[in-house]
């Protein structure tokens, strides 16, 4: 016959029992979680090393340096300035020079079809703005553009106002990636990647690029002009990649702008 103090002794250790055996289920359960959690952890990484090495993210910020807009080259400098008040007759057609290091660059703008940048550029260049200022950027792969009118020739500065978007649809209809072809000697605004946020930074195209119709275009180059971007070009980049400083310097050193 079993006692009561045998009864107790026997249900402490039963419950003692179940405890253990709760925990020990309770230790097996957190550690299926933490190996789940570490497969997903480590799946996460492998594609992300994947996506890396593969080249995905480098695609991303080719394509990116590939458009004038992708970094902010022409977002204005932090000194805002007012804008300038229409000085330039609005029926007129006018030629910005450009003296240069790599030659002479000239392209004619048509106060008709572009007067916000027009006036803009005209009131910049006889303030000698564009003067001993280095054309900073060069694609050679996608479009094919020498960038300028940065004061500061890293692709940040401005003149410290912004003007508005004008002419985008004279270059035609978009296809269906959206795209228009900027053809060879086409001068364009650079821009933030949002509408009306040009400034100063400007575009040279010296071979057929396509673009969404959002830079707009302003002036036609003169074949003197293409031909010395045509030579710049040749050389490349001074790093040797698709996008970058031009190998061959150009400076602007004195940028003009008359009425015809």
């Amino acid at each position: 016959m079993v006692t009561s103090d045998q009864r107790r002794r026997q249900l402490a250790k039963e419950k003692y029992e179940r405890q253990q055996k709760r925990r020990a289920e309770a230790r097996r359960k957190s550690r299926r979680r933490a190996a789940v959690i570490g497969a997903a952890v480590a799946v996460v990484v492998a594609t992300l090393v994947g996506l890396v090495v593969g080249g995905v993210f480098d695609k991303d910020k080719k394509d990116q340096a590939a458009d004038p807009a992708a970094n902010p080259s022409a977002s204005p400098s932090p000194k805002q300035s007012p804008s300038p008040a229409m000085a330039i007759d609005k029926n007129a057609k006018y030629t910005f020079g450009l003296k240069t290091s790599a030659g002479e660059i000239k392209f004619e703008m048509d106060a008709a079809k572009t007067p916000e940048t027009v006036n803009s550029f005209k009131s910049l260049a006889d303030k000698g703005f564009f003067d001993n200022t280095k054309c900073h950027r060069l694609t050679t792969s996608g479009i094919f553009v020498l960038q300028c009118g940065d004061p500061e020739g890293t692709g940040m500065g401005g003149p410290g106002y912004t003007i508005a978007d004008e002419n985008l649809d004279s270059l035609g209809k978009p296809n269906e990636q959206g795209q228009v072809i900027y053809p060879a000697g086409t001068v364009a605004m650079a821009n933030t990647g949002q509408p009306h946020s040009g400034g100063s930074q400007f575009f040279l195209v010296y071979k057929d690029s396509p673009l969404a119709p959002s830079y707009t275009p302003f002036g036609k180059i003169d074949a003197a002009g293409l031909k010395a971007l045509e030579t710049v070009a040749k050389a490349g980049t001074a790093d040797g990649g698709q996008d970058g400083a031009p190998k061959t310097p150009v400076t602007i050193e004195k940028g003009a702008v008359t009425q015809n």
